[in-house]
């Protein structure tokens, strides 16, 4: 039987967020320490879809794996920052982080399974350029250690989410659906996000 109800929570939740990442973006303020930290993963959408996406693709292996691979995108980001504050400059990021967006798109759409290991190498090739950026950040801001301790947290916020629509999408064959055409739309946002970073 077709669960009608889980579909439109899917739907309204994405829309929710979407409208709040909107609303950072535009109310987005800079120097400040925690607030900008976790702000900062809703300022844009590519950062906001890698992120979800993150959690999507981890209940589809299920296991360890719904935990891992978030935890490797985390710590991934993390080493991204620090590389960032110690002045190792990665000429290719914004392109990087567009791509990442492609290839986790492409990854929640899939109904076969990307071999978990590609996919946690890539998570964490993807998470240290989003984390990059993010560290690119921290030299204007008034308390570099809250805005990292806000990033942080505000990006297992969503990897959090992510798991939670996973899970929940498996109630119902139309909520499944629905959340891999969603998964179509980030790999389409990321070509799009890739046409304007090249």
């Amino acid at each position: 039987m077709v669960n009608i109800k889980s579909s439109k929570k899917i739907l309204l939740y994405l829309a929710f967020v979407l409208a709040f990442s909107s609303t950072v973006q535009a109310h987005l303020i800079a120097g400040m320490g925690i607030e900008s930290g976790i702000s900062h993963p809703f300022s844009g959408f590519d950062h906001l879809l890698a992120m979800i996406a993150v959690g999507i693709i981890s209940t589809r292996y299920g296991g360890k794996a719904v935990w891992m691979i978030p935890a490797i995108f985390v710590a991934s980001m993390v080493a991204g920052g620090i590389m960032s504050i110690s002045g190792l400059q990665i000429s290719f990021a914004e392109a990087g982080i567009a791509f990442s967006v492609v290839f986790l798109g492409i990854a929640a759409f899939l109904q076969k399974k990307i071999p978990v290991y590609i996919t946690m190498i890539f998570v964490a090739l993807s998470a240290i350029l989003h984390g990059h950026a993010h560290g690119s950040e921290m030299p204007l801001m008034a308390s570099p250690l809250l805005y990292s301790a806000g990033f942080i947290l505000s990006t297992a916020f969503l990897h959090i989410s992510g798991v939670l629509l996973g899970h929940y999408a498996k109630k119902s064959r139309i909520s499944s659906m629905l959340l891999r055409y969603s998964g179509a739309g980030i790999g389409f946002a990321g070509i799009l996000f890739l046409t304007s970073a090249i």
